[in-house]
């Protein structure tokens, strides 16, 4: 609630009018209401806004506290949360987005959290689920409710609520996320996991993932959420959003809670992965350069995600993708396509090389055998037929904007759609051997299947045979 009152105050020679508009003044200000002033001579109108806290979240403050946390670091037990109030929660909605475009907003209640309930509080009197959330989660992180299955699943294997995970950490998650998007790979939490470590402490605090030196991808979050603690607020699941939360008996998906136990990640090896996670890790193990976490996390408020991400990619240096693409040669020679960069105007302007793997002269001298060496720039591609039923199709606007792109424009465009090729043709070809290993083992069961029969009728045959043997001698004595 608030009020407020106004005066003026007018210029007089008299020294009691004077006092009794200061004392009025002071009353005014005393009891929280607007008093006047003048600049020059000119009388003018100030208001003051005061709030009055609702009595009954003023009254929590008596409760008494929670105990049975003893498992938890100092800090954890005592922080509280600035959204006690309900006015600031609601003042921070206005303006932040919480919610998936497209998604009901009546899945969730936000509500305040009391003046009792620290961060690593559990359920404990509670007749609906709930979890708490970070204001940064959404304001910083751009993570957006309902929780997708990715990071329901790296919450699971971490065995951590939410607000369990430090921010730094959930930066890397989203990250992660938009560059599987963006290289059309199946976005997993053990393939995330596989390049990080966790070294939960006792007691129990904020759990942070620390990146493998030798294998990591991702840059370190430059942000560094020194005040992000005390700004977590309650999410309370409504019939509507079960779905998207709760499993069929009724359990969270991932911990709603702060656990004593998070799990413990140590140089995950190869072997521990599933075949679809190991590919997915093989694929990013070919990035040479590390990929700016903050960038990428960026791309979720971006107004053009896939210019913006095209940009980080080329900043972070195309040779990631490009060396792992070979060509053949005259002579049946390998050599690997690469394209290394020719710095000039302040521009990284890249250009195509083809960089000699096999034997042979690459200055185009003759061989101990007398045949001349094979030229640098010799490639011989495959011949291209074109489809006559395939027809390309490209509105006027696009082909004019493209013929007023400069040349090294066009070259960086070229590459990283390249880029994106490659990774569907790899993707498109352990696909097709999947469904072949697949296909060829229904098939090895089949015909194990009739091996079976027939050795089963074989016995049977072997059987009556040495009956009829038997009937055989009977009947000749």
């Amino acid at each position: 609630m608030s009020s407020s009152d106004s005066i003026s105050l007018s210029t007089s020679s008299s020294s009691e009018s004077t006092e009794s508009e200061r004392s009025r003044g002071r009353r005014f200000d005393e009891e929280g209401t607007s008093s006047g002033g003048m600049v020059s001579g000119i009388p003018m109108e100030t208001v003051r806004e005061v709030r009055e806290d609702p009595l009954e979240e003023l009254a929590e403050s008596n409760w008494p506290t929670k105990g049975g946390y003893g498992w938890a670091a100092a800090d954890v037990r005592n922080q509280s949360s600035l959204f006690r109030w309900s006015h600031l929660l609601n003042s921070w909605l206005n303006c932040t987005p919480v919610i998936s475009k497209g998604v009901s907003r009546d899945i969730v209640s936000l509500e305040r959290v009391s003046a009792i309930d620290q961060v690593c509080h559990g359920q404990e009197g509670a007749t609906e689920k709930f979890f708490y959330m970070y204001m940064c989660h959404f304001s910083q992180l751009h993570v957006r409710l309902p929780l997708d299955g990715f990071t329901m699943g790296v919450l699971r294997a971490l065995n951590v609520a939410p607000k369990q995970l430090h921010l730094n950490s959930w930066a890397y998650l989203q990250a992660f996320r938009i560059l599987c998007q963006y290289l059309y790979l199946e976005t997993s939490p053990y393939a995330f996991l596989y390049f990080y470590d966790t070294k939960p402490r006792r007691p129990t605090t904020w759990l942070s993932l620390i990146s493998r030196p030798s294998i990591s991808r991702l840059d370190a979050f430059s942000q560094s959420f020194k005040h992000f603690k005390d700004g977590y607020f309650k999410v309370v699941v409504k019939e509507e959003g079960k779905a998207h939360f709760l499993n069929a008996d009724g359990s969270t998906k991932f911990p709603s809670s702060w656990t004593g136990s998070p799990s413990r990640y140590k140089d995950m090896g190869m072997d521990e992965l599933s075949a679809g996670d190991k590919e997915v890790v093989e694929i990013l193990l070919k990035f040479v350069d590390k990929l700016p976490t903050k960038g990428l996390v960026r791309v979720y408020n971006s107004v053009h995600p896939i210019i913006d991400i095209e940009g980080h990619m080329a900043q972070s240096g195309n040779k990631n993708l490009e060396s792992v693409v070979e060509v053949h040669v005259h002579g049946g020679t390998n050599r690997k396509g690469e394209l290394p960069p020719r710095h000039g105007k302040g521009k990284d302007v890249k250009r195509a090389r083809a960089v000699l793997l096999g034997t042979g002269s690459a200055s185009g001298a003759r061989s101990a055998s007398g045949d001349k060496g094979l030229e640098s720039g010799l490639i011989e591609l495959p011949e291209i037929s074109v489809r006559k039923d395939i027809a390309i199709n490209l509105p006027d606007t696009i082909i004019n904007s493209i013929d007023g792109m400069e040349a090294d424009h066009i070259v960086r465009t070229m590459v990283e759609f390249g880029s994106k090729a490659l990774i569907l043709s790899r993707r498109v070809g352990s696909l097709y051997r999947r469904e072949v290993k697949e296909g060829g083992r229904e098939k090895v069961e089949e015909l194990q299947g009739k091996v079976d029969k027939l050795e089963k009728e074989k016995a049977a045959l072997e059987k009556a045979k040495e009956s009829w043997e038997v009937e055989r001698k009977r009947l000749a004595t």
